[in-house]
């Protein structure tokens, strides 16, 4: 059963920014933990306060899932209960983020929380963008996918008009193929929010390229706020 509270680890901003600092949340893949993604954080905008989540359910040796992943008939199928477990952790961790000991002396925006999830990761960071987005202001999508049971619960899409998604697939991705990265592409590009969508030539990963484009995506996104604020 998941756990709380969720272990994570931080990095302050290296940089200070117009009023509070943004929040950039990451949620790794199954059998990972919150040490991977955290790698990326020295090259992501330095206004972030990145928090870097691990998942609640062990898996593996030293790994840990988000919700439990099993074979069938009809492919590879996870445990849609445990996902909604998870993401009501993940929830009420986003709602608890202020009062957590080692971030109380710091301002944090909770009007600028960001997801940014890698494949398991990623479906949870759709999950909730899709069923309470009000929490969130965009989303880092890699190598993701959306199933059935997530776009069941969807909010109707007026709820999410303020979020700005990315979602970025490899087409020669063989754990989560190009055909769901176009799904999420198909259903969130007529929806009247700000969605980007970008194929790499790479597989299941993290490529240099689709960084420099996260990387230019959520800086743009900071600006742009930061001209709102000075407006």
């Amino acid at each position: 059963m998941p756990v709380w509270p969720l272990a994570y680890r931080f990095q302050p901003p290296r940089q200070a920014g117009l009023g509070s600092a943004p929040v950039l949340v990451m949620l790794h893949g199954i059998g990972s933990h919150e040490g991977d993604l955290f790698q990326l954080a020295p090259y992501l905008d330095p206004r972030f306060a990145v928090i870097s989540l691990r998942a609640p359910i062990a898996w593996g040796v030293g790994g840990f899932a988000w919700f439990e992943m099993a074979w069938t008939p009809e492919g590879l199928v996870g445990d849609p209960q445990q996902a909604r477990d998870s993401l009501q952790l993940l929830s009420r961790f986003l709602e608890q983020v202020l009062l957590l000991p080692d971030l109380s002396n710091l301002a944090l925006d909770p009007g600028q929380v960001y997801l940014l999830g890698f494949s398991q990761g990623a479906i949870m960071s759709l999950y909730l963008a899709l069923t309470q987005p009000e929490k969130l202001a965009g989303v880092v999508a890699m190598s993701g996918r959306l199933s059935p049971e997530i776009l069941a619960e969807a909010v109707e899409p007026e709820r999410m008009k303020h979020l700005a998604i990315l979602a970025v697939h490899g087409t020669a991705d063989a754990v989560l193929p190009i055909a769901f990265g176009r799904q999420i592409r198909d259903y969130f590009a007529p929806l009247p929010l700000s969605f980007t969508y970008r194929e790499y030539e790479m597989g299941h990963e993290v490529s240099p390229q689709s960084l420099r484009d996260i990387q230019v995506w959520l800086q743009n996104l900071l600006d742009s706020r930061n001209s709102e604020m000075k407006a």
